[in-house]
This record gives structure tokens, C-alpha cells and sequence, in this order.
């Protein structure tokens, strides 16, 4: 008999343990699920589509590498380095 008690109360522990995990994982669902309700108003916000984002950022950096260009070029060389 004792060893049905132990392995039932095994088994309680192990639903209890599965609840738990299960509560954790709706609770990081839901912060996920809000987080990426935030991404995408902030993405609206700025006027971007989710299916455009990789473009988007592929222009940007691309942006940015023509501005750093740009003021590369406004520096006189001897002051940029040798490596430069």
C-alpha cells in the first residue's frame, strides 16, 4: 500500500508540475502575443508594413552607409589615418 500512496503522490507532483509549466508558458504566450502587438502598432507608426520590413531595413542601412560615405569624404584624409 505504501507504495501505491508514493507513486500517487509521483503522480501528483508531476500534474503539478505540468500545471505550472503550462501556466508559465501561457503567461510568456501572452507577453509575446502583446509584445508583438506593440512591434506592429510601432511599425504602423512609422509606416511600415511587416512584409516590408527586411526591405525597409535594407534600405536603411543602405542609407546610413551613404551618409557615413558622404562625411568620410568631408574629412581631410591626413586626418581620417593611414588605414583609411
Amino acid at each position: 500500500m505504501k507504495h501505491v500512496e508514493h507513486e500517487l503522490t509521483k503522480i501528483k507532483e508531476a500534474i503539478d508540475k505540468a500545471k505550472d509549466m503550462r501556466y508559465r508558458a501561457e503567461a510568456k504566450l501572452e507577453e509575446l502575443e502583446n509584445q508583438q502587438k506593440r512591434l506592429l502598432n510601432e511599425l504602423e507608426e512609422l509606416g511600415v508594413k511587416p512584409e516590408n520590413l527586411e526591405e525597409e531595413i535594407k534600405r536603411l542601412e543602405e542609407e546610413i552607409e551613404r551618409g557615413l560615405a558622404e562625411t568620410k569624404a568631408m574629412i581631410p584624409r591626413e586626418l581620417m589615418g593611414k588605414n583609411e
